[in-house]
């Protein structure tokens, strides 16, 4: 393989095919090994991107047609291990997006700061939306695997297993890591027995939960099916383009946006995710996580106001419908009234933001540290705090915007509206603290901090010493208040 030439003493080398295209004979089923080439191939650019209708900025976008979409992306310093004599560390990172858009190709995961870190960075593409999540009932006694993005995953870290070496990395020092439903997988894959042994540590940032039941991909197939005006069985759903599918799934999102009688639906229309089926995946991670793997946790302050920011968060104006809000998604009363109680003088949007984000991200994230915890794994917990302004921000803590921070990627103009604009000195030395904590990590398993321990522990937050904290959304700097707040909220699969 041929990569671009070094940049800063780091060589990229795009588009590496780790499995053979999913589509035609391949579609819906279990990812195949690819075949392999002949001569010098070329692996200067990105690969196709998976079906999705996102067009994220800077990124390429998915053009029907595209199948060759299961690729990867290395990052090595110039030179590989030649400089230390000793295989790298190596970190793969699986991307967020609601297991419905994104890649591996986003400006924000430039693995070049962390390849000069020292180590080998790898990001990929998987499976996304009903080609990777979507429920295909069985046809016969040839069915169909459920979490195919999963799979997908796996045999990616399989890829990386056998030919990492290659690059100058250690197969047997490898990181996987992710934030989002990126995380999520992350802590899925840690559970799986088909990717035992593939990894040696796992970071999660801002894990969201729970995954799905059975019965509630079944539901949200038959949906996207009667949407595609195809019938709701393995023939039907395959005489589907890839494009239809794509169409019918953003319209039944559209569908429960627009219908406040939806119940959780019209709050969080996401339609995709890791289904506990009890074979591809046994349990939900809250309680199936073994402490074989050490495990790195993170998530923002303020996770939900970036979905509110860009418009995918139902608005919250009064006080009915907040209490309808908590009754959709079976909130404890004391959850509400303890968040309005931390939150006196904030308005009644504010409050649903905080609720929210905790209930998705930052309370199932504590949550999984935790569990990982008490199985007696070495576990570390982390907070990202930093924003930009004072009581009224321009920037918030908010869901991604540590991603860019850790990666290194500040400068990235594509990435500014995360952060609010340039970066300041106080960011990229926030920016360079973070990198090496992720780095430390990968390479020895100590991120710079102490582990948590059975009663709980240390908690690092990522902030600048410039940062003033709004009074009203910054809760978790009373974390334990907090906390105390969902102790009678469990999460489990989720069910139609």
């Amino acid at each position: 393989m041929r990569g671009r030439g070094a940049a800063r003493g780091v060589v990229a080398v795009l588009g590496i095919p780790y499995a053979e295209p999913p589509f035609g004979v391949n579609r819906f089923r279990a990812p195949r090994p690819r075949g392999s080439w002949t001569g010098v191939r070329d692996c200067v650019d990105f690969g196709p991107v998976p079906p999705q209708s996102a067009e994220l900025p800077g990124a390429p976008c998915w053009s029907p047609g595209d199948e060759d979409v299961l690729s990867l992306n290395v990052w090595t310093p110039q030179g590989g291990n030649g400089a230390t004599g000793r295989a790298l560390p190596v970190l793969v990172w699986i991307h967020g997006g609601a297991y419905t858009f994104g890649s591996g190709a986003q400006p924000d995961f430039d693995g070049s700061a962390l390849a000069r870190a020292g180590l080998v960075v790898v990001t990929l593409n998987y499976r996304l939306g009903f080609e990777g999540f979507g429920h295909v009932p069985a046809d016969g006694e040839d069915p169909y695997p459920p979490n195919r993005g999963l799979l997908d995953q796996v045999a990616a870290l399989e890829w990386v297993r056998e030919n990492i070496a290659a690059f100058g990395g250690d197969p047997d020092n490898v990181t996987v890591a992710g934030q989002s439903s990126g995380a999520t997988s992350v802590a899925c894959l840690m559970t799986m027995d088909g990717a035992h042994g593939l990894f040696r540590r796992a970071m999660a940032h801002s894990a969201v939960g729970p995954c799905y039941s059975p019965e509630l991909a079944a539901h949200l197939m038959a949906k996207v099916a009667a949407a595609a005006a195809v019938p709701a069985t393995p023939a039907g759903l395959a005489s589907a383009s890839p494009q239809t599918l794509v169409r019918a799934s953003d319209a039944v999102v559209d569908g429960y946006r627009q219908d406040p009688d939806s119940g959780r639906h019209h709050w969080d229309p996401v339609l995709y995710g890791p289904v506990v089926d009890g074979g591809v995946l046994r349990a939900d991670p809250l309680v199936a996580l073994a402490a074989g793997t050490d495990l790195l946790v993170c998530h923002t302050t303020q996770e939900y106001w970036l979905l509110d920011a860009v418009g995918s968060s139902a608005k919250v104006t009064g006080e009915e419908q907040l209490s309808r809000f908590a009754e959709d998604f079976g909130l404890p009363d004391m959850v509400t009234k303890g968040y309005r109680g931390l939150m006196p003088d904030a308005p009644v949007g504010d409050v649903h933001l905080a609720v929210y984000g905790d209930l998705m991200f930052g309370e199932y994230s504590s949550r999984l540290a935790e569990a990982h915890a008490g199985a007696g794994g070495r576990t570390y917990l982390s907070r990202f705090a930093r924003q930009r302004g004072g009581p009224d921000p321009v920037t918030y803590a908010w869901h991604c915007a540590d991603v860019p921070f850790a990666f290194g990627n500040l400068d990235e103009e594509s990435i500014h509206f995360l952060i609010g604009g340039p970066p300041t000195a106080a960011d990229r030395h926030l920016s360079a603290r973070m990198t090496a904590a992720w780095a430390g990590f990968a390479a020895t398993g100590d991120p710079g901090w102490e582990p948590l321990g059975p009663a709980g522990g240390p908690v690092r937050t990522w902030e600048t010493s410039d940062t003033t904290r709004a009074p009203g959304p910054a809760l978790w700097a009373d974390s334990a208040a907090l906390r105390t707040l969902w102790r009678d909220f469990g999460y489990r699969p989720l069910r139609p």
